[in-house]
């Protein structure tokens, strides 16, 4: 894994970073039960062409599977943002995170357990797992020693979803500032892997099944500081902060300030979401 961005500063990243859309975790649980039950009818199916005309035979439809027992594992769920989504339509949930500082801070859930550990190194026996996914995270992962683990662990018709947000989207008048902030101004602190999360993950190696992902977007109403706060956790502007250049932070939270207006005034915020969601 690459070095951990986030080991530091869990505090800001659970009060700043924005929540994924109940839709999100929705959809990703339906495709599961589906998935898993079409691999169980797809398993008896060929059990009773092999004794045809047994009791039961046939009888098996991709909505008649047991799903009581599915399980989902959220790899590198930080401080849990789609962890506890996700808890909210599913009967277990692992979040795994390397950072314990992420870890401390994470929404506490009885159907969530979660557990210390690099994405390299899932926290689940073979073929156990039903949903695994990976949020606002796998750019940061070694994917072959990830891939192999969620293969090792992969139940029967599990899906494995890689779900990444981009540049936010806001009002024209202080679009063009933040715009030139992220690309220009700390454009050179990104981590390269960064350029995944602008491509919408289309770039990073995915040989899975595709299946597709709806259109769907992250959408908040910020007052200026809750926007500065977010952009505070950007990996760049932690960068710039180590390499000395504060002037710039300085300089862009003035100019937004100034853009702002009324310092209580909210704005819509929208983060589109993008991804790959592939059966394992």
């Amino acid at each position: 894994m690459s070095r951990n961005w986030f080991e530091a500063g869990a505090e800001g990243y659970s009060r700043f970073r924005p929540s994924y859309p109940p839709a999100l975790a929705a959809h990703l649980a339906e495709a599961t039960r589906r998935s898993v039950a079409a691999a169980g009818a797809t398993s008896a199916g060929s059990a009773g062409a092999a004794s045809a005309g047994s009791a039961g035979a046939g009888e098996h439809s991709a909505g008649s599977a047991d799903t009581r027992g599915l399980c989902a594992l959220d790899v590198g769920c930080g401080t849990g943002q789609l962890t506890v989504a996700l808890a909210a339509h599913l009967p277990r949930v692992i979040g795994a995170d390397p950072s314990a500082d992420q870890l401390s801070r994470a929404a506490a859930h009885p159907r969530i357990d979660y557990v210390q550990t690099p994405a390299e190194r899932l926290p689940a026996a073979d073929a156990s797992v039903h949903l695994v996914t990976a949020a606002q995270a796998a750019h940061w992962f070694d994917l072959p020693a990830f891939y192999a683990e969620v293969r090792r662990i992969a139940a029967p018709g599990a899906l494995l979803a890689l779900i990444t947000y981009g540049v936010i989207e806001t009002d024209p008048d202080i679009a063009a500032r933040v715009d030139r902030f992220y690309s220009a101004e700390i454009g050179p602190f990104w981590p390269p892997e960064r350029h995944h999360v602008d491509a919408g993950y289309r770039t990073l190696d995915f040989p899975f099944a595709e299946v597709p992902l709806p259109p769907l977007a992250i959408t908040g109403e910020l007052t200026c500081a809750e926007l500065l706060g977010y952009v505070s956790t950007w990996s760049a502007v932690r960068a710039a902060h180590e390499a000395g250049r504060e002037a710039l932070l300085r300089d862009f939270a003035a100019d937004l300030r100034a853009l702002w207006g009324d310092p209580a005034r909210t704005r819509t915020v929208r983060w589109p979401i993008s991804g790959r969601l592939g059966t394992v």
